[in-house]
C-alpha cells in the first residue's frame, strides 16, 4: 500500500473556500532526489493568483496545490545522493505543491537552513530573498552605492529587499499606501519612504529625494498601474525589473522616455525556471546569502504562523493587504 500525505488542494477556481485539505499517495523517489517531510509553507500572492484561476502551475507541476517555497526536514534519499542526508534541513523553492506534508525534489535544488533559524522561520525565506536578490543583483546589476525603488515596501518582497540593500551597501527607498508602514520599514532601515495616492503618482517624489538622478534599479511589484510614473523614475541607463502584476497587465508606456534614458525594462520569474537555473540559483543563493542568515544580518520578517488548516482564513488575511511582511502555515 502507498504511503499517504495531506495536502492542500484547490477544489476549482475561486475563492478562499475552494481550498481544502486533503490525503493523496506520496510521490515517488528517483535518482537524485530527497523526499522532505515539510514543516512549513510560505504563502505568496502568486498563490492567490493561482487559486483564483489566473495563474497556472507550470506543464508537469501538480496542477490544483499551491504552494512556492518550504522548509523541513529530510526523511529519505535516492539512489545518487551524496549532497545532503536523512535528517538534513533543508528550504528551498518548487514550482507549485510545496503546501504538502511530503514534498520529492532534486537534492541540488535544496538550500540547508541557516542555523540560527526554526524550520518556520525558514520557510518565510526562500521567495523573498532569492527573488529580490536574482532581480536586483544579478540580473539588474545594482552596485553599491546606488539606489534601489522598491513598491510595496511592506509586503516580504519589500522587507527582504530592505535586508539586502543594507547588507550590499544600496541606498532604498521604497512606496507605500500605508504611512504606518513605512515607519515600521524606517525603522528596519529603509531611508526614504513615499505615500502612494490613488492617483499612482511617485516619479516627481523620487526626483525630489535624489536630487534629480532617480532610481538606478526599480523592483516592480505592481505592473501596469506604476509603468508610466516607473519609467519617469528611472535614472539614466536604469533597468526596472518587474515580478508582479498585481496592478494589471496593460499600461501606458513612455517610450520617448524609455529611449532618452537609455533604459532597461525586464520581465523575471522564478517559478517557470528550468532545473539547471534553478540548480545554479540554489548554489548561488547557498554560497552568497545562507551566511548572512548565519550571521543574523538577514532575517525573515514573519506577520503571522498559522496552521494549515486555516489556510482559507490566511488567504483572506494576505488579501487584505494589511499584513506586513510574510504568513507562514505550519502542519
Amino acid at each position: 500500500m502507498l504511503a499517504r500525505m495531506k495536502v492542500v488542494a484547490m477544489r476549482g477556481a475561486g475563492g478562499p473556500d475552494v481550498l481544502a485539505i486533503e490525503e493523496r499517495p506520496a510521490p515517488p523517489i528517483g535518482e537524485g532526489e530527497v523526499r522532505i517531510e515539510v514543516a512549513a509553507t510560505g504563502l505568496n500572492r502568486a498563490d492567490l493568483m493561482q487559486r483564483r484561476g489566473f495563474y497556472p502551475a507550470p506543464p508537469g507541476t501538480v496542477p490544483d496545490v499551491g504552494g512556492l517555497e518550504y522548509a523541513g526536514t529530510i526523511i529519505e534519499v535516492g539512489e545518487g545522493v551524496a549532497r545532503t542526508r536523512i535528517g538534513d534541513r533543508v528550504m528551498g523553492l518548487v514550482p507549485g505543491g510545496a503546501m504538502s506534508t511530503e514534498l520529492v525534489v532534486a537534492d541540488a535544488e535544496t538550500m540547508p537552513v541557516p542555523e540560527p533559524l526554526s524550520l518556520v522561520e525558514a520557510a518565510a525565506v526562500p521567495e523573498v530573498f532569492a527573488t529580490v536578490w536574482d532581480a536586483v543583483w544579478i540580473q539588474a546589476g545594482l552596485r553599491r552605492g546606488q539606489t534601489l525603488l522598491v513598491h510595496a515596501i511592506g509586503s516580504g518582497i519589500g522587507t527582504a529587499a530592505i535586508q539586502l540593500a543594507r547588507a550590499f551597501g544600496a541606498r532604498i527607498l521604497g512606496t507605500s499606501r500605508s504611512a504606518g508602514k513605512l515607519e515600521r520599514c524606517r525603522e528596519m532601515g529603509l531611508m526614504d519612504g513615499i505615500v502612494v495616492e490613488k492617483d499612482h503618482s511617485f516619479a516627481a517624489k523620487v526626483s525630489e529625494l535624489t536630487s534629480g538622478a532617480n532610481a538606478d534599479v526599480i523592483l516592480d511589484t505592481v505592473g501596469a498601474a506604476y509603468l508610466e510614473d516607473n519609467v519617469r523614475a528611472l535614472a539614466h541607463r536604469g533597468t526596472m525589473v518587474t515580478i508582479g502584476l498585481v496592478g494589471g497587465i496593460q499600461g501606458t508606456l513612455p517610450l520617448g522616455v524609455l529611449l532618452g534614458k537609455r533604459a532597461r525594462i525586464i520581465g523575471s520569474t522564478l517559478r517557470s525556471r528550468g532545473s539547471s537555473e534553478k540548480r545554479a540559483l540554489a548554489e548561488a543563493f547557498t554560497r552568497e546569502l545562507v551566511p548572512l542568515f548565519d550571521d543574523k544580518t538577514l532575517a525573515p520578517v514573519i506577520e503571522n504562523v498559522m496552521p494549515m488548516g486555516d489556510v482559507a482564513k490566511a488567504h483572506t488575511v494576505l488579501e487584505s493587504n494589511e499584513t506586513f511582511g510574510k504568513i507562514v502555515l505550519t502542519w
